[in-house]
């Protein structure tokens, strides 16, 4: 088991690294210490490799972007802590999907999880709110806490992490502020 977790570590940290297209069974088994045999061996092929990269994935994932219901600072916080170790590779990532069909099935995955999650994290609010405005405030929510949000203000502004996270909590506040307003 210990193999298998170092080898699926290993790719999904070159994933993050660098462009899919050039990352070989070779890289991956470089990076775990292991051979090519070995890492066949233990998923069959290199699609049995990217299932198995994807599970991982999503379960590292969301264990690092959970947070207590309820709590924009703790899912905002959450939220940046997956960015600050991911959203570079996360970018990467979405250029792939404009030239791989895999790829871009990928990302809608990412995309309809960030949206559940979000109106997980959000459900409390969502319930003081009439069910007719659920969709559009989810929407709000999704744009506030999107990957591109992070980059503009830790990547393009060159904020600060904590100056950042307010600024998206500022923004989440007026969100749910101001659609009570019928803004």
């Amino acid at each position: 088991m210990e193999t298998r977790r170092r080898i699926l570590q290993a790719g999904l940290d070159l994933a993050w690294e660098q462009i899919a297209f050039e990352t070989t069974l070779e890289d991956v088994a470089t990076k775990a210490d292991v051979s090519v045999k070995t890492v066949l061996r233990h998923f069959g092929s290199r699609d049995g490799l990217d299932a198995a990269l994807e599970q991982f994935a999503l379960e590292e994932i969301g264990e690092e972007r959970a947070a207590p219901a309820g709590d924009a600072a703790a899912a905002v916080h959450a939220i940046f802590t997956h960015y600050e170790r991911r959203g570079d590779g996360v970018l990467k990532l979405l250029g792939q999907e404009l030239f791989d069909d895999t790829f871009r099935q990928r990302m809608d995955l990412g995309r309809r999880l960030h949206r559940e999650q979000i109106a997980e994290l959000f459900a409390p609010q969502l319930a003081e709110r009439p069910r007719a405005d659920h969709e559009a405030l989810i929407d709000l929510l999704v744009v506030a806490t999107d990957v591109y949000t992070w980059k503009l203000l830790r990547r393009d502004r060159g904020l600060d992490r904590p100056t950042a996270e307010q600024r998206v909590r500022q923004l989440i506040a007026g969100i749910l502020t101001g659609h009570n307003k019928g803004a």
